[in-house]
């Protein structure tokens, strides 16, 4: 099963695309966790994208689908299939997944909205950063109210014109993202348990 789960910053995709791995087994796919962890790494792309996602801006698509395309190369993607968060972030990404998935061979299952009120990402983002500390961990540095800013108007302007994307294919469905996390799993297994 291959999953796409769209959604502004901070709307909780990353926590629902692990819990669609415990109950199905896919395999979360962060193009965000990808990039950070090859900026960890000082690897070239990392080097490239490190000033970009610290300004909140996205990484130009060329590069994203790069690690992207050799990432679901992997065995275990090919095995278990994989829920994408934060990607695709335009449409050109939108359509370079389409053409990827095709010359493998492979469909998109669902495609899913987390529709949420932006107003509350901020209260969430803010919740986020307090537990990190409080379990003593490191905050992520897109972690604060100017860069989420900065990162749902990039998303306005260039993600959600995916959505007219998806939606002109019938391919397009959406949870209530406000709902207690619980509730947006359930949303959610109703959508992918009918296949």
């Amino acid at each position: 099963m291959n999953v796409i789960l769209l959604g502004p910053p901070g709307c909780g995709k990353g926590t629902q695309a692990a819990r669609l791995k415990d109950k199905y087994g896919v395999i979360p796919l962060s193009t965000g966790d990808m990039l950070r962890a090859a900026v960890a790494a000082g690897t070239e792309v990392g080097k490239k994208a490190k000033a970009i996602m610290e300004a909140g801006q996205l990484v130009p698509d060329d590069v994203v689908v790069g690690v992207l395309a050799e990432r679901i190369a992997k065995p275990d993607v090919q095995q278990s299939g994989f829920v994408l968060d934060g990607f695709p972030r335009t449409v050109a990404q939108a359509k370079a997944l389409d053409d990827m998935m095709e010359k493998r061979g492979w469909k998109l299952d669902h495609i899913i909205e987390l529709r949420v009120d932006e107003k509350a990402l901020f209260a969430r983002i803010d919740k986020r950063v307090r537990e990190t500390v409080a379990a003593g961990g490191s905050v992520r540095a897109d972690d604060n109210p100017d860069t989420l800013k900065k990162r749902i108007t990039v998303y306005r302007e260039q993600t959600q014109p995916i959505l007219p994307y998806y939606a002109r294919s019938s391919r397009l469905r959406q949870v209530d993202g406000m709902a207690s996390i619980d509730e947006v799993t359930r949303q959610l297994e109703a959508i992918v348990g009918r296949a």
